[in-house]
């Protein structure tokens, strides 16, 4: 059986007192009858806060992104080893931002995915489709070449103990958000292209929804099968609105 896991991508965004603030708020809510494993993605700059903040608690760090690099001339880059250092046990890789903002192809994804796992920290491999790709008609064919990206450089091996997040691009920060029914579709398709390869690991692996989910749709979005959890952006930043979607797990 898989658990849930909601895990909060804070983006660019807070600051130090907000950070205690929220992460303390976050931690007084929770409790033992909530079914879920939660996780908070924090700026770089604000790990070893975060790693502080959450000492002795339930709830796991992560980073929001890692280099394509173990070490070298890469100003501003930071590696695996380094997140390793501070304890992260997750990381995204692949989020749509990144991949327009700063045009990370899938090849530069997969890499990024094998540095995590070499660390010993769980890649959150992001995966989606834009607007215009789903009008067409390509989600499943966006979202199969992005994960094949990183089965076919890596094999169907390495996302054993991974994470998939599928996150439409244009559901992210608008206030849309695939239907139930839209967002199980996509997982379940997902589940299908990894059963091909392996049917314990699709099986096994967890399957989050990044697509504004928030307390108002998450019961829905959770209620699906395929759907193991939220990446969860704008409503992470408010501790009731993050717990309300941890309770709904």
């Amino acid at each position: 059986m898989r658990q849930t896991l909601i895990a909060g991508n804070w983006k660019l965004n807070g600051t130090k007192q907000s950070i205690i603030e929220l992460l303390a708020g976050i931690s007084a809510g929770l409790n033992n009858s909530m079914n879920a494993s939660v996780a908070v993605c924090a700026p770089y700059i604000y790990v070893p806060l975060v790693e502080t903040a959450l000492k002795d608690s339930d709830i796991s760090l992560g980073a929001q992104d890692v280099s394509a690099h173990t070490s070298g001339a890469y100003t501003g880059e930071v590696s695996a080893s380094m997140l390793a250092e501070f304890s992260c046990e997750y990381c995204l890789v692949g989020h749509s931002e990144r991949r327009s903002l700063h045009i990370e192809t899938d090849a530069e994804v997969a890499t990024k995915f094998k540095m995590l796992k070499d660390q010993g920290i769980t890649p959150v491999l992001c995966v989606g489709e834009s607007l215009e790709e789903r009008d067409q008609g390509v989600t499943e064919d966006v979202v199969k070449q992005q994960i094949l990206a990183v089965i076919d450089a890596h094999g169907i091996s390495a996302l054993e103990n991974a994470v998939i997040a599928y996150e439409p691009v244009w559901a992210i920060g608008t206030g849309r958000t695939a239907t139930p029914d839209q967002a199980q579709e996509v997982h379940a398709s997902i589940r299908v292209l990894l059963e091909s390869f392996d049917k314990t690991i699709a099986e096994t692996t967890q399957i989050l929804y990044g697509g504004s989910m928030n307390p108002a749709n998450a019961s829905a979005l959770l209620a699906m099968p395929d759907i193991d959890g939220g990446l969860i952006g704008g409503a992470s930043l408010k501790a009731d609105d993050f717990l309300a979607i941890c309770q709904a797990a």
